[in-house]
């Protein structure tokens, strides 16, 4: 790639997330998740200090399915990971792809100055990577 080819994770990241209180049961999230057809869960900071958590469908499923757990008792904060690891909208994505392999993560939320401004999967990138972002969007429109 060339640096007129230079793609980065502004172009290809998504809005396809929740923002959701570490209070929330999973049942009452996951609910808000299903109605606004998003992949992710970004769990609120308590304060300045504090760090945001990011809860995936496959934590609901390793961390209350799988055990038996009650979705309208267990809380958000209990299955969520945090820290979480984020990138910066004006990353390169072939290097975001490349942390993505390194820590072994599928999702990543996009902070810019310190707030999240949207989500990249893998799934963004290797369409993005593959010359197929156009008609991934045009299929999700319709």
């Amino acid at each position: 790639m060339s640096d007129k080819n230079v793609v980065t994770v502004r172009e290809v990241m998504n809005q396809r997330y929740i923002r959701v209180s570490g209070m929330d049961t999973v049942a009452e999230a996951f609910l808000r998740m299903r109605e606004a057809d998003a992949r992710c869960m970004i769990v609120e900071r308590r304060d300045e200090n504090d760090e945001y958590g990011l809860v995936l469908h496959t934590d609901i499923v390793r961390k209350v399915i799988g055990p038996d757990r009650s979705p309208e008792r267990v809380r958000i904060y209990e299955i969520m990971s945090k820290p979480m690891l984020s990138v910066h909208p004006g990353m390169n994505i072939r290097y975001a792809s490349r942390l993505f392999e390194r820590f072994r993560i599928r999702v990543a939320p996009v902070v810019e100055a310190g707030e999240v401004v949207g989500i990249v999967t893998d799934l963004d990138i290797v369409m993005q990577g593959l010359g197929l972002a156009g008609a991934a969007f045009q299929e999700r429109s319709s």
